[in-house]
């Protein structure tokens, strides 16, 4: 049994849980910090008592998956708020070095983002300011960037203007300046992949845009990476939440000295090219750099691949699963759903080989009529891995590292359990339960959106029990022998976006 320290993003089960979750069942155990020392959402993590259970942890481990915005700054969120220099940033960042004085043997992925920047205005995961003043940030970096590229329509540069004669300087320069700490951070990181104290490290981006301030970021940080010459050892694309199971698979593949192929097909023509919602290029690009990133390498062969990635992508525009009740006019006419089915039940039946479903068809939440095909084909618990949650890119990490992990140990139980929060949490709370609780519960009970009773009150209680009800209505399948019981229902952040989840499948045989 090989171990492996996790240092996640943050406390939230989609960063904390999900790589244990999938090394659950394998010859590797991942190890993690406490849940005390993790911080919760603006509060940060402990990040001396962090420092120092890694460089405990590193005596006899086999490798190391560490996000650096948790043991720089905390966690993500207050990798958005902090005070520090860019010689604070530095001084926590050198210390990881000691890792392979350590164990010089110890494999180390890292990960860092470079930070985002929302185009709406909210302070929930932002500084307070954002609340009045977040549209206007974005704008205006926005505009200036396309200002530079010489782009900026006269509409925008009058809007500019405007921006720049309302919004406040000293929030200005307190946002920006953060920004410029951050991107320092970011490339001291960079440098120690180029001396050998971190192998590998992935730089995603997070809810980011092809123009704005997180783009300009982005190009500096590329650009210094090719100065470096790392290309080969730092991949940058749009995620973030997925990128600890991501960096496991690799691990996993690296230490079975595994690059299995992956044969991709799209249920559209057009999805490959479509750029999906909160993300800055087109789709195929960022399929390319996902299978990479998880240890693999795309087939144009069906047959010579060792695994085959099915997208659920939409026909044009992507739009959010809230809506999908109501499509544009071509939605459903510009991509072949049936045929992505039949597919999927050829690779698993007939040739006998792994199959993930990639759900990004919408934004935030699975597709119900594909998980009503999978259940009408018996294929719900015959995938190598699925997700339908957030953006492309964390759909992708997530179920693209399910199953290459899969290949290696197969239909395990908890391969199943994993694919039943899944579908339990992609399908039922993202797509279905978290509208119906927010806009006919929550009203009547003086709670909102971004404020609900605790972690774990009513409203974890009423999404509990519709969430049941989900399970038995579009899950659940006496004929298949199958049962999906839910065994812990949570609020993690005490918000409606996202749910803390754990389950499992029962067999009725």
């Amino acid at each position: 049994m090989k171990k492996i320290i996790y240092i996640p993003l943050d406390e939230r089960p989609c960063n904390y849980d999900f790589p244990a979750f999938l090394a659950a069942g394998t010859d590797y155990h991942v190890v993690r910090p406490d849940l005390s020392i993790m911080g919760l959402k603006k509060r940060p993590g402990d990040i001396e008592q962090l420092w120092a259970w890694l460089f405990e942890q590193a005596q006899d481990a086999d490798g190391a998956i560490v996000a650096l915005d948790t043991l720089l700054y905390g966690g993500i969120i207050p990798s958005r708020l902090h005070g520090l220099t860019e010689e604070q940033c530095g001084e926590q960042l050198e210390r990881l070095r000691q890792l392979k004085r350590i164990n010089p043997d110890l494999h180390v992925f890292a990960y860092q983002l470079i930070m985002r920047c929302p185009r709406y205005s909210s302070s929930d995961e932002e500084p307070d300011y954002y609340e009045n003043w977040g549209r206007e940030i974005f704008r205006r970096g926005y505009i200036r960037h396309r200002l530079e590229l010489g782009i900026a329509t006269e509409e925008e540069q009058s809007e500019l203007q405007q921006i720049e004669m309302t919004l406040p300087e000293s929030i200005w320069q307190d946002y920006t300046g953060r920004r410029a700490v951050n991107l320092v951070a970011n490339k001291r990181a960079i440098d120690l992949v180029q001396d050998g104290a971190v192998d590998f490290m992935i730089i995603p981006q997070d809810d980011s845009a092809p123009y704005g301030l997180t783009a300009v970021d982005q190009q500096h940080v590329r650009e210094y990476v090719k100065k470096c010459q790392q290309q080969l050892s730092i991949y940058m694309y749009p995620g973030a939440d997925e990128v600890g199971c991501t960096l496991l698979a690799r691990m996993i593949n690296h230490f079975e000295r595994r690059k299995p192929r992956v044969h991709v097909h799209f249920a559209s023509v057009q999805g490959p090219l479509v750029i999906p919602l909160y993300e800055d290029r087109v789709l195929y690009e960022s399929v390319k750099y996902q299978i990479m990133a998880a240890g693999g390498l795309m087939s144009p062969s069906l047959a010579e691949a060792d695994m085959a990635l099915c997208i659920n992508t939409p026909g044009e525009s992507m739009m959010e699963s809230n809506d999908q009740g109501r499509p544009y006019l071509g939605y459903q006419v510009y991509r072949n759903l049936v045929e992505l089915i039949e597919m999927a039940d050829d690779i698993v039946h007939r040739l006998g080989k792994p199959c993930v479903i990639a759900d990004v068809a919408f934004a935030n939440g699975a597709d119900l009529e594909l998980l009503q095909l999978l259940r009408d084909k018996k294929l719900l618990f015959e995938l190598a891995g699925y997700a339908g949650w957030n953006t492309s890119g964390n759909t992708l990490g997530t179920c693209i590292a399910q199953g290459l992990i899969y290949a290696v140990y197969g239909n395990t139980q908890q391969h199943r359990d994993f694919l039943s929060l899944r579908y339990v949490e992609d399908g039922g709370y993202c797509a279905s339960v978290r509208r119906d609780v927010s806009d006919q519960v929550l009203p009547g009970m003086g709670y909102n959106y971004f404020s609900i009773d605790g972690q774990r009150g009513q409203i974890a209680e009423r999404v509990r029990a519709e969430l049941t009800q989900f399970i038995e209505n579009h899950l659940n399948d006496p004929e298949n022998n199958y049962e999906i019981v839910i065994d812990d229902c949570y609020m993690p952040w005490s918000r409606m976006f996202e749910v803390g989840l754990k389950t499992h499948v029962r067999d009725t045989k």
